[in-house]
């Protein structure tokens, strides 16, 4: 969504505004960084989480629901860090539209948009707003993983659902509820950093929130959340249909051969 306009309107309005101005290919601004996005953040992400998960079992395969936990978190870290490049091309694509004609940037793609940044404002500039992007990241991978975990047992444990795609689809879309709500101060932080370009207004991540909380409100820090959770919700849901799928299909019997268990 454009970065302004969801600021000062409903989703509703944003939405017919983007279409009337661009058509159909206007909801797909950046779409390139957006893919460059997830093969960096959630590849980094879902690897590393992987790898600790194996390291972090004890002796006889089990694996403490607090350590899983602090695998997504220290997962979700080295998922933030290699995705903030990307993300920063593509809160810029999607907001250039937002940005009167002689402010714009006119990226023309992510690789594009990765090597002007790195031109004009210095390598650097590829980080700019690393804190609040891994810190968002960091909330984003373990209360998915962490909510996604408790909401599956909760069901479980309510006689109205088994193991198969209608409790992995409800307690994935539970917990898009929860990581959306955990992270939206985050991303109208991270949001505002990436976009200010060289010159930011705020000094770290605890000052942004402050001064956006004090200037307009605590509910400032919620903006954009309704279109947040419309795009959080099925991104959710489709990861860990996918992921318990390939569970299934590959990790399973790689468990099994190796005596690794999961609690």
């Amino acid at each position: 969504m454009k970065g302004a306009a969801s600021a000062n309107h409903g989703l509703a309005h944003v939405v017919k505004s983007v279409y009337r101005g661009q058509g159909l290919l206007g909801f797909y601004d950046g779409i390139s960084a957006a893919v460059l996005r997830q093969m960096t953040y959630s590849m980094a992400r879902f690897a590393t989480y992987e790898t600790l998960k194996k390291r972090l079992s004890n002796d006889d395969g089990s694996l403490p629901f607090y350590r899983m936990a602090f695998a997504g978190v220290v997962a979700g870290a080295v998922g933030g860090i290699c995705g903030t490049p990307a993300d920063i091309v593509l809160v810029r694509l999607q907001n250039d539209g937002s940005l009167p004609i002689e402010q714009r940037r006119n990226y023309k793609n992510a690789f594009d948009g990765l090597f002007r940044i790195t031109r004009e404002e210095g390598p650097r500039g590829l980080f700019k707003g690393a804190v609040p992007n891994v810190s968002r990241a960091m909330l984003m991978t373990g209360a998915q993983l962490v909510s996604y975990d408790a909401f599956k047992q909760l069901l479980l444990s309510s006689k109205y659902f088994d193991e198969g795609m209608p409790l992995h689809f409800s307690a994935s879309f539970l917990a898009g509820f929860v990581a959306t709500t955990i992270t939206s101060p985050f991303d109208v932080v991270k949001t505002r950093v990436m976009n200010a370009g060289p010159a930011s207004p705020y000094k770290n991540l605890v000052q942004a929130m402050v001064v956006i909380a004090k200037e307009e409100g605590p509910l400032a820090l919620y903006k954009g959340w309704t279109p947040a959770f419309v795009r959080m919700a099925p991104q959710t849901i489709l990861t860990f249909i996918f992921l318990e799928q390939f569970r299934n299909l590959y990790w399973d019997r790689h468990a099994l051969k190796n005596k690794v268990r999961y609690e």
